[in-house]
């Protein structure tokens, strides 16, 4: 599945926080300036100050970055630039020779640090239970824009530029062909490869399918050409669509009008990063009251701090942008794709997805439901997800 990698400018990188952006960051923490908040409102208008209160404690006074910074460091990571961009990745290599080659990629405001459970799994299923004939040589790239790979210095940088960006990093790593796997904008960056290199793309797997969910009220007759069950499904796809649109969607259109007003905020005050992010992870995973019931607190904290410390709030907003102002292919990312697709329905996302409509753009090969998880799917229910890529990848292997 590879040749020897070409010699591109891949530049080996190391994670090595200066210990003064780390007490920068504790004094910013002690002098948090807190605002006031309705009593009894919970979470209604957003995150409560006593739960965000024991949260700043416990990243002040417990937290960990240091050891956070040794768990990434096991895994080789590099930089190069391609298309004018810093892109950080991590590459790590199968002890079976014959593994195939996959690109992961996460989403906003994920990143890799979604993936720290997955990636042993992957490379190496035989020491963790499974099939050496299910091995992958995994890649996770940081978009560029987010984290390490930040921040971005001009125009452009959407989901189809950035698969162009993967296709062309598989390339210098030697990879011909390759899989990919996505949620969140992962997704959109992971469909877009397989739509635009299908002669490279093995296979798509995918655990959110944008413009898959019922987006507009679905008319007598659609649901009259639908079974009871996938009408079912239609309504409560458009009921959730309904309501995240009318509850949920404040921050996109900030990141996607005002990126840049939004960033000054986010940028000096680590509460305020904190604060827009952590709400994510309580909305869009499947837990019932607080985010730590269905993440790792620790690892949430991780990934709040590749934020933090890269400065890459206002960069990171500014792929949501460039989509709402796109123009000629960006604009038009349900255009059909021939790539094999898998798609991994957790019932916790936000997007429900229904396959009668995945089909008209998608060339759908595998639909799994699966009865927990939310929208960090790896970090949730790592297991699940590992199992669905292999059973997706076997199936194209055997299919030949």
């Amino acid at each position: 599945m590879t040749t020897s990698p070409p010699a591109d400018g891949i530049r080996p990188f190391r994670l090595s926080v200066p210990q003064s952006d780390l007490d920068d960051l504790h004094d910013r923490l002690d002098r948090t300036r807190w605002p006031d908040e309705l009593p009894d409102t919970g979470w209604d208008y957003g995150v409560p100050v006593d739960y965000l209160r024991e949260l700043v404690r416990y990243w002040r006074h417990e937290y960990d970055w240091r050891a956070a910074e040794a768990l990434l460091n096991r895994w080789p990571q590099f930089t190069t630039t391609i298309d004018g961009a810093n892109v950080h990745f991590v590459h790590v290599r199968s002890p079976e020779p014959d593994a195939t080659a996959l690109v992961v990629t996460h989403g906003w405001p994920g990143s890799i640090v979604e993936f720290l459970d997955i990636v042993g799994p992957l490379t190496d299923p035989a020491a963790h239970g499974g099939d050496p004939a299910d091995a992958f040589h995994v890649v996770l790239p940081t978009i560029p824009g987010f984290g390490l790979s930040g921040p971005t210095t001009e125009r452009g940088w959407e989901a189809g530029r950035v698969a162009d960006a993967w296709a062309e990093l598989m390339r210098r790593l030697g990879y011909e062909r390759f899989g990919a796997q996505g949620g969140d904008w992962g997704a959109m960056i992971s469909r877009e490869l397989g739509r635009a290199h299908p002669g490279r793309v093995i296979g798509v797997h995918l655990n959110l399918l944008p413009g898959a969910q019922q987006s507009t009220e679905p008319t007598g007759e659609e649901l009259a050409g639908l079974g009871s069950e996938e009408r079912e499904r239609t309504l409560a796809s458009w009921r959730r669509w309904e309501a995240w649109q009318r509850e949920g969607t404040g921050y996109a259109m900030l990141h996607a009008t005002r990126p840049q007003t939004l960033a000054y905020a986010l940028t000096d005050s680590p509460v305020g990063q904190l604060a827009w992010i952590v709400e994510k992870f309580r909305e869009w995973t499947d837990s019932e009251e607080l985010p730590e019931e269905a993440v790792d607190r620790d690892r949430l904290l991780t990934d709040v701090m590749l934020y933090w410390l890269t400065g890459t709030a206002g960069s990171s907003a500014r792929i949501y942008y460039e989509r709402a102002h796109a123009s000629g292919r960006a604009a038009a990312p349900s255009e059909p794709s021939t790539a094999p697709t898998a798609l991994a329905v957790f019932p916790a996302e936000l997007q429900l997805p229904l396959r009668h409509r995945a089909e008209r753009t998608e060339n759908i090969v595998r639909w799994t439901r699966f009865d927990r998880g939310g929208h960090f799917a790896a970090m949730e229910e790592p297991d699940l997800l590992v199992a669905d890529v292999r059973a997706f990848f076997r199936q194209l292997r055997e299919k030949g």
